[in-house]
């Protein structure tokens, strides 16, 4: 029998690589501007409101023109290949529009005056309190969101995309495996954003956030050349094989009547909107968040922990955490299994260390994703050959409801007290990202067992549709909710009583995080419901993938 690339161990691995890598480009790019909320605000004049309907246009024309759909349309017409060059090139036109909306090119230009003439009304999506900007946002925030809103089109296709490249190489091989480690992987972008986005827009002592966005924009390029060596790879594989590119079943309405009618799947897509609403929305003011409730010490400039290379010697130490934690999953001996544990935990230590040394907001959030790329495998294999899936979701929603509500009360406590408001802000992002690690592992797994196998593809691009109205919605609602509740900064920035700089590392974030609490209380009556649902109708939610014979 003939060999193909297929076949080759190292072969699907570059592959496998050159998918994760374009998405961890993608991961960093999404996020890249939320470590710098408080520079945003402070040199670009946008308050809480224009940077989250900013932040929330990146999934507009995903929910509101059903881009998400066509995705998933022209995926299943053109294939992988043609499909994953058109997801980088789309992104990175979004990012370069993004970058150019930040740039002190901008300010000024006759572009700028048109934006702030224009797009102050949009006949039909004001009436519905749906549209993307407002009258009074600034130029630069409606530029940036217009890019952003390309930019989201663009990294939802990719990511449909990349799964389907995935199973397509990794058919009857480790495919679990596969996606696990694509997925920490793109994880860790988050993490890479937060390190290096103020650096860099805090390089040469002079602050400029366009330097951040370009660093992204360069990321997406690289992105593109990985989809482009990926295009001439599965094009050698199909000629090799003589196969044409595999293709699931379009998307069709008639299906609609099936997916909607199960009350499982609505229980499982509502958990998701509101599961995924407290947790990627928050990611973009976290690290505000974190400036406005810890206490902070100066650094002197000639410090060790000033510098910048401190920042690149931390994401090192993160990069072995990662893997040693990871590498864990796999060994076959306990002894390997522990001491790969241990070298991730003492390194976990010295990070959170660096982190406090460098008095860094940004830093200590970056700890999120950690714990997620090392227990993410384990919570897979336990689903695939324990089941306890709906249990999973519970706790997974348990944990988050705790971990907003430590932010909102407990954290505010430990102002004041530098090394305690550190301490209970590193297991709060930690714990968090546990809770992010239970619910994808135990929700995704579950919608196969909820409606019929030939009709799957349809069932998750309707519950990402929904997932995307959550991620369009609570940035911008987060925002709207930080200004109301925060009247004193508002009237003083209109006032010229504070500066943006003080303004922006003053909020209360209270309000806004009871918010995303109560998404998580919802989300867990809901994972409750869903147990009761299963119980009755014999789902099978809480039984494993994998049949023992």
């Amino acid at each position: 029998m003939k060999k193909t690339l297929r076949d080759s161990a190292s072969a699907r691995w570059l592959v496998l690589m050159l998918l994760a890598l374009a998405m961890f480009c993608s991961y960093i790019f999404m996020d890249i501007l939320s470590p710098i909320k408080d520079l945003m605000q402070s040199t670009r004049g946008w308050d809480s409101t224009a940077f989250g309907t900013m932040q929330g246009s990146e999934t507009f024309l995903n929910v509101f023109v059903f881009f998400l759909i066509f995705a998933g349309i022209i995926l299943d017409k053109m294939g992988v290949r043609f499909t994953a060059l058109l997801s980088g090139a789309v992104m990175l036109i979004g990012a370069v529009i993004n970058w150019y909306a930040v740039t002190e090119m901008f300010m000024g230009s006759s572009l700028e005056t048109w934006f702030n003439n224009n797009l102050n009304y949009i006949p039909g999506f004001d009436e519905l309190g749906i549209s993307p900007f407002y009258k009074g946002m600034p130029a630069s925030a409606k530029l940036s969101a217009v890019g952003f809103m390309i930019f989201g089109c663009g990294v939802e296709m990719a990511g449909i995309t990349v799964s389907r490249g995935i199973v397509k190489w990794f058919k009857g091989r480790e495919m679990a495996l596969a996606m696990g480690s694509e997925m920490a992987l793109a994880r860790l972008g988050v993490a890479t954003c937060m390190i290096f986005s103020p650096v860099i827009a805090n390089m040469s002592g002079k602050v400029d956030v366009s330097r951040s966005v370009a660093f992204g924009v360069l990321l997406l390029l690289i992105a593109l050349i990985m989809f482009i060596v990926y295009f001439f790879m599965d094009k050698k594989l199909d000629e090799q094989t003589g196969e044409a590119e595999e293709k699931d079943e379009p998307f069709q309405i008639k299906d609609l009547g099936q997916i909607l009618t199960s009350s499982g799947f609505w229980l499982v897509a509502l958990l998701c909107v509101l599961y995924y609403s407290a947790i990627f929305p928050f990611q973009k003011y976290a690290v505000n968040m974190l400036q406005c409730n810890l206490t902070f010490k100066e650094i002197s400039p000639d410090s060790f922990w000033a510098s910048d290379a401190v920042a690149t010697l931390q994401y090192v130490i993160m990069l072995v955490v990662a893997g040693a934690s990871f590498a864990s999953n796999f060994m076959k001996k306990k002894s390997a299994e522990y001491i790969w544990t241990t070298v991730a935990i003492l390194f976990l230590i010295a990070y959170c260390y660096m982190g406090y040394e460098r008095q860094s907001a940004s830093a200590v959030f970056a700890v999120f994703p950690l714990l997620a790329v090392a227990i993410t495998p384990k919570l897979g294999k336990y689903v695939d050959y324990k089941g306890k899936a709906a249990s999973m979701l519970v706790m997974g929603s348990i944990l988050l409801i705790l971990c907003h509500l430590t932010f909102a009360f407990i954290l505010p406590m430990f102002k004041g007290s530098a090394v305690g408001g550190f301490i209970v802000a590193y297991i709060t992002i930690l714990v968090l990202g546990a809770s992010f690690s239970l619910v994808p592992a135990s929700l995704w797994p579950s919608v196969p067992k909820l409606v019929d196998s030939r009709i799957i593809g349809s069932a998750y691009a309707l519950i990402f549709w929904i997932q995307n109205i959550g991620l369009w919605l609570f940035p911008m609602l987060i925002g709207k909710v930080l200004d109301s509740t925060n009247p004193a900064i508002v009237e003083g920035l209109a006032n010229g009583t504070i500066s943006p700089e003080e303004a922006a590392v003053s909020y209360n974030y209270t309000a806004p995080l009871v918010m995303l609490a109560s998404l998580g209380i919802a989300a867990l009556l809901i994972g409750l419901i869903l147990k009761v649902v299963d119980k009755k109708k014999h789902l099978g939610l809480d039984e494993p993938n994998v049949k023992e014979e």
